[in-house]
């Protein structure tokens, strides 16, 4: 396959807010869904497992996966489970780490874009909902910048983030924290949600988006 260029755009702003968790729907039809993971492949064997049991679930579902294109790490795990089962998974990567052999060619569709905030605006194009995956600064600074996003109201798409062995609770101990302080709003801090099982994760990445019934909810020092 011939990789091609693509460069993203920022998404348009729009007047939605996600529901809150008290208010759960019957989920949508989820097409595609974007993962933000790690490189490396951690101390623990359980986040490649489980990066492969998201990858074979998502095939076995006709979920396209939307990813980083890494091939190595947890990343690795993801797309070689995806490709295995005959499922879809598209990568978008910048050139600048294309050229460095960072990104693997053997995809069912790559992207390669100019930036990597041109990589993030694609990767957010693509997809009907977020997850994350137990990864570094990058998986990070990703779900940051597309919940920032959300927070924002330029999109109302799901976010989840996905663990079975504990990766993410000081990550939503922190939210809390923060949400205890006054820096999110009771809607904001509901904007991630965290799931334990492959299962779950998906269901609430499938919950469609909430109505458009609330301005964007900050106020002085909640960005």
């Amino acid at each position: 396959m011939t990789p091609d260029t693509e460069h993203g755009h920022e998404p348009t702003a729009r007047p939605d807010t996600p529901r809150r968790a008290e208010a759960e729907p019957a989920g949508h039809a989820l097409r595609s869904l974007c993962v933000f993971c790690g490189a490396s492949a951690g101390v623990r064997p359980t986040h490649v497992q489980l990066a492969a049991r998201l990858g074979q679930t998502c095939a076995r579902r006709g979920i396209r996966v939307v990813y980083g294109a890494g091939g190595v790490g947890v990343m690795g795990a993801l797309s070689d489970a995806v490709l295995a089962a005959g499922g879809r998974i598209t990568g978008v990567i910048p050139q600048a780490l294309m050229d460095r052999e960072y990104g693997r060619r053997d995809l069912t569709e790559l992207r390669i874009v100019g930036s990597m905030h041109e990589r993030k605006a694609l990767m957010h194009s693509l997809s009907d909902a977020f997850l994350a995956l137990p990864g570094g600064y990058g998986t990070l600074e990703e779900l940051f910048e597309i919940t920032a996003w959300a927070q924002l109201r330029l999109h109302h798409k799901r976010i989840v983030l996905l663990d079975d062995g504990g990766f993410f609770d000081p990550l939503t101990s922190m939210l809390d924290h923060a949400r205890d302080e006054g820096f999110l709003s009771d809607t904001d801090r509901q904007l991630v949600r965290h799931a334990k099982s492959v299962d779950d994760a998906l269901r609430l990445a499938a919950l469609p988006p909430g109505p458009p019934s609330e301005p964007p909810a900050i106020g002085p020092g909640q960005t």
